[in-house]
C-alpha cells in the first residue's frame, strides 16, 4: 500500500480548514434523535463523509444491509448502540469502534431505552444527507418509490 497521488501541487501550503463548533444545532432533528453532518462528501470533495448520530432513548436503527460503493465506520461516543457485524449483535460503548467495508452486512439499533451517540464515517464520500433526510418521507411513498429511493442511496435491504 503506497499514499495515493499528491492533490495539492502548491508551495507553502493553503489555509483550507474547515472548524465546526460543538453548539450547533443539529441539522437533522428527527423523532427518535438527530443527526450532525460534521463533514459532507461535498465538503471534503468526495474523500469521506463524517456525521454525529445522537439517539434520544426511544429504540430506533435501521435492519441488517450493505451498500455496495461505501464503506461505513462506527465509533460509539455516549451510551450503547447495539451494533451488527453481519454475525453477532454487539453491545458497543463509548470508545468501541466498527468498521465494515463495501458488502459487508451490518445494522445499528439504539434499544437501551437511554440517549446515546455515535460516529459515522462514510468512504468515500457519497450524498448521505439525502438519504437521511428523506427517511422522514419514506411512509408516502409507494413500494416502488421506497426500493427506488434505497437504490439511489445504494442501501441494499437483507
Amino acid at each position: 500500500m503506497s499514499y495515493p497521488p499528491a492533490q495539492y501541487h502548491g508551495t507553502g501550503g493553503r489555509i483550507s480548514a474547515a472548524y465546526r463548533v460543538a453548539r450547533l444545532p443539529p441539522e437533522l432533528p428527527m423523532k427518535a434523535g438527530a443527526a450532525s453532518y460534521l463533514a459532507t462528501a461535498a465538503g471534503t470533495h468526495g474523500q469521506f463523509g463524517l456525521y454525529r448520530w445522537d439517539f434520544t432513548g426511544a429504540p430506533s436503527g435501521p435492519a441488517p444491509h450493505y451498500h455496495r460503493s461505501i464503506s461505513e465506520s462506527f465509533f460509539i461516543l455516549a451510551g450503547t448502540v447495539r451494533l451488527f457485524d453481519g454475525n453477532h449483535w454487539i453491545d458497543a460503548t463509548p470508545g468501541d469502534f466498527l468498521y465494515v467495508s463495501e458488502g459487508g452486512v451490518h445494522a445499528f439499533r439504539n434499544d437501551s431505552g437511554q440517549p446515546a451517540s455515535m460516529l459515522l464515517l462514510f468512504a468515500p464520500g457519497a450524498p448521505r444527507e439525502a438519504y437521511f433526510e428523506g427517511l422522514a418521507g419514506l411512509g408516502e411513498l409507494t413500494e416502488d418509490e421506497k426500493a427506488e429511493f434505497f437504490l439511489r442511496h445504494d442501501t441494499h435491504w437483507l
